[in-house]
């Protein structure tokens, strides 16, 4: 039988989704059906602990259309979208979680968008259902800050959920980094973009896979990728604490000579002198830190591993994974293993 290259690949992560990866595939086949074209759905089993895999498993021995990609363990949902990516064959690739949150029914619109020409179509989102107040106002800031402090064009308010054409995921296939930025990346590469407005749904079961500890990581990775501003601020915070401190020796110089008794009392007592030596020591610890976060990702990156390692596909044969080398080699050893043809 011969190989028939899908025209739309859909990726979707998994981490504990048992309650809705059936429902979601159900709606992602009955959108992609009617369009009378080959596809495929890649799901990337993230080191699920509930009954994920089983329920994978037997979805793709009733469609071998529904593919699988098991973790060895969990490696994080921007691990596993670059994973889905690498093995996704498809003319166009669509990434879109699998809480069913981002409707796969826009899926349509995407393609649209691309038969028109554009190269990177992602979902805008107007509404976001079912969240609080604090996560929605903590995102606006922070697609806002992202746009403003680095020299990327990331769109704001969107997430993960994009369309994106086989140019652009080639393109994304050299880029090895392990503090992955995903959206961020998609935006770095350039090529013809555009927005698809939609509402988001709140979450049908489950819960979220992204508590507080995890955006604050997820937000720091984002500002670290693309953005040296953390490093400049603590230039700049040493600066001002040094003209603070020359000023205020300064004042003191001059209120000892025209008045030394009453200088004495304020300026040289313990409390103002602690005072002093904790803040100096918290500016340094806070410079030390942000050089940490970059010394951090430097030392993460020359160490060479791989970014996931695979322990089962369901559904890809070895002559269409083009990530079969990629996930056992160093980032350098994948440029040198992409497939030939591709167009980088």
């Amino acid at each position: 039988m011969s190989y028939v290259q899908p025209t739309f690949s859909v990726v979707a992560p998994v981490y504990n989704e048992e309650q809705l990866i059936a429902e979601f595939c159900r709606r992602v086949i009955a959108v992609l059906e009617p369009l009378g074209e080959p596809f495929e759905l890649v799901l990337v089993n993230d080191g699920c602990r509930d009954r994920s895999p089983e329920i994978m498993r037997k979805l793709h021995e009733r469609d071998p259309r529904i593919k699988v990609i098991n973790f060895s363990r969990n490696f994080g949902h921007q691990i596993a979208i670059t994973a889905g990516t690498d093995y996704a064959t498809g003319k166009a690739v669509i990434v879109i979680d699998s809480d069913l949150q981002d409707p796969p029914e826009v899926i349509p619109a995407l393609i649209a968008r691309w038969r028109e020409g554009y190269q990177v179509v992602y979902g805008v989102r107007e509404e976001r259902e079912g969240e609080t107040w604090f996560k929605k106002t903590t995102a606006a800031i922070f697609y806002r800050l992202i746009v403003r402090i680095t020299n990327v064009n990331i769109p704001v308010d969107t997430g993960d959920f994009r369309l994106m054409d086989r140019k652009v995921v080639d393109a994304l296939k050299r880029m090895r980094e392990h503090h992955r930025f995903m959206r961020g990346l998609s935006a770095w590469v350039g090529f013809r973009q555009t927005g698809v407005p939609y509402r988001r749904h709140a979450r049908a079961a489950g819960t979220t896979k992204y508590p507080l500890r995890k955006m604050l990581r997820f937000a720091l990775d984002g500002i670290t990728s693309f953005s040296y501003l953390p490093l400049q601020l603590a230039t700049y915070l040493g600066f001002v604490v040094a003209a603070i401190s020359m000023i205020f020796l300064l004042v003191v110089f001059i209120m000892r000579l025209a008045n030394p008794a009453a200088a004495e009392p304020a300026f040289y007592g313990q409390a103002s002198t602690l005072a002093s030596v904790l803040f100096l020591g918290a500016v340094q610890l806070i410079s030390l830190g942000i050089i940490g976060e970059y010394v951090g990702r430097i030392y993460d990156e020359v160490k060479g591993r791989p970014l996931y390692i695979v322990a089962e596909t369901l559904g890809i044969a070895e002559g269409d994974a083009t990530s079969a080398t990629i996930v056992r080699t160093s980032s350098r050893e994948h440029e040198v293993s992409t497939p030939s043809g591709a167009n980088l």
